[in-house]
């Protein structure tokens, strides 16, 4: 199949046909692949995505009063310090 390179602001991009899309269970993030001229284009299994459930995760934690800061953001030693 040929497609046509677009014009996407700065950017150049590619139309996929939704069929595609479907048969190689693409989602919303992709792997590139160069090779020599080629692009191959993979599709990202679920549990590969980088920071996937963090989001649920911090908001468990705010719901379980577990956010509080590990280190402090000012030191009680904090004086006027000259390098």
């Amino acid at each position: 199949m040929k497609a046509k390179i677009i014009q996407i602001g700065n950017s150049k991009g590619l139309r996929l046909p939704k069929s595609i899309i479907e048969q190689c269970d693409l989602s919303n993030q992709v792997e590139l692949i160069v090779d020599g001229t080629s692009l191959i284009i993979k599709a990202i299994e679920e549990e590969q995505i980088p920071r996937k459930g963090w989001n649920i995760a911090f908001k468990l934690m705010r719901k379980n009063n577990e956010d509080t800061l590990l280190i402090p953001d000012s030191f009680l030693d904090d004086e006027d310090f000259e390098w």
